[in-house]
């Protein structure tokens, strides 16, 4: 009697390890997010912005959050009280810094591990007492991870100007710690956050890389200017481009036409980033779309000949406004803006120039050649589709234009590539005169 009972013990002992293996795995498999602190290190104070997965957070408050559409409004006032609670510094003299908690907004997500979800983002104005350093102090944080003892907050430095970090997209920041709560005591730990100072020039070099970046993921800017390029090597004639105007001429054009763009966004940088001029960015970034649309349109057909200049300088203000919103929510200092507005306009001037410079070679060479006539009119049509889609985006009517539009700045190198390829296989041909397209 007693065989059957053991052979029966041992499949069910080895099923119930199974089921326990497979519930495990697939706990590992669907890890929950992480909750994000990430600093921004000024002068004066610290700006922390805080993400809270609101699943995670209806675990730790037992609030309605999860597929909620009413979930910031019902809670805005109990998760700021929350935070305010859960948040305290302190100075390495033991003195307390003030804590303000700013207005929560909610936003989609994704972690690799996790998936797509949504988070509470809400911002904090962290304040030392006089005399201490925003760069060594003591964090004390445990919304969430006091009653899910799972979960786990990455704190990092998105910004510090002094040391070159300006992390605009919130990606690569430096790594300051993790906070979860010990498993041997029970308790979450604090967080001494201590980072080295940094000096002007590290700065000053920070924001000229800052200035390269933007130019270099901001294919509008580029392909404004570009666009408006594409015509300077040819003569116009009867409403039409006609041939090739000569090297002198197609380079002293081009000199004049980024000379002139340059000028306008850097006058309007400027005062954009002082908040002399404050102009929301939602018409703006509409407008430098329309911008594209125009320059897309002559390139096809002259519409303001000899007049190429004016317009760069004109649509530069537009353009310079945009890249002022980089600078002014930095809320640097006055000697820390006046070196940022040079550093900036030194990295977007050099990010340009090496655009042009490994560009506008092959469109010469090609304008010499009745090549340069479809290179134009595809590369033309290809800018005007892409700032027709733009345009949609920016003004609230979600197309598919927008979209490929937005996928352009990684078509780049192999554009040039195409380009340089035409360029090449230019010089088979005999130089001759284009006829009026």
């Amino acid at each position: 009697m007693t065989r059957p009972q053991t052979a029966l013990a041992f499949p069910l002992g080895w099923v119930l390890a199974l089921v326990l293996v497979l519930l495990s795995g697939r706990s590992l498999a669907h890890p929950m997010p992480t909750t994000t602190m990430q600093l921004d290190l000024h002068s004066d104070f610290v700006v922390a912005e805080l993400a809270l997965p609101l699943n995670e957070l209806q675990l730790a408050t037992g609030w309605k959050l999860v597929n909620n559409p009413l979930a910031l409004t019902q809670y805005v006032t109990a998760l700021r009280s929350y935070l305010a609670g859960h948040l305290a510094l302190s100075s390495s003299s033991g003195a307390a810094w003030t804590v303000r908690i700013g207005e929560p907004t909610i936003s989609a997500a994704r972690q690799t591990a996790t998936g797509a979800y949504q988070e509470f983002v809400v911002p904090a104005r962290l304040t030392p007492p006089a005399g201490a350093s925003v760069r060594d102090f003591t964090l004390q944080y445990d919304a969430i991870v006091r009653e899910v003892k799972t979960h786990s907050v990455l704190v990092s430095v998105r910004r510090d100007w002094e040391r070159g970090l300006n992390d605009e997209g919130g990606s690569s920041g430096v790594e300051v710690g993790v906070i979860r709560t010990d498993p041997r005591t029970g308790l979450v730990p604090l967080l001494p956050v201590n980072q080295e100072k940094g000096s002007a020039w590290q700065g000053f070099i920070g924001i000229v890389q800052l200035g390269m970046h933007h130019i270099a993921e901001g294919t509008d800017h580029l392909l404004f200017l570009l666009t408006l390029l594409l015509p300077a090597p040819l003569l116009a004639t009867s409403r039409r481009w006609a041939g090739f105007g000569g090297a002198r001429r197609s380079l002293l054009n081009i000199v004049r036409i980024t000379t002139a763009f340059t000028v306008g966004h850097s006058l309007t940088l400027l005062l954009g980033t002082l908040r002399i001029v404050n102009v929301p960015d939602a018409p703006i970034e509409a407008l430098i779309a329309v911008s594209i649309l125009v320059s897309a349109a002559h390139a096809l057909r002259p519409i303001f000949p000899g007049r190429e200049m004016i317009i760069a300088g004109s649509f530069g203000l537009i353009h310079g406004l945009a890249f002022s919103y980089t600078l002014a929510e930095l809320n640097l200092s006055a000697w820390q803006t006046a070196l940022s507005l040079l550093g900036f306009n030194l990295g977007i001037e050099a990010m340009q120039l090496l655009v042009i410079a490994v560009t506008m070679p092959w469109l010469i060479l090609l304008a010499k050649t009745r090549l340069y006539s479809p290179v134009r009119v595809v590369a033309a049509s290809v800018a005007f589709l892409a700032a027709l889609g733009w345009f949609g985006d920016r003004v609230g009517w979600k197309n598919p234009l927008g979209t490929l539009a937005d996928g352009l700045g990684t078509t780049g190198p192999w554009a040039l590539l195409a380009l340089a390829l035409l360029g090449l296989l230019s010089l088979a041909f005999t130089p001759k005169t284009q006829q009026p397209v």
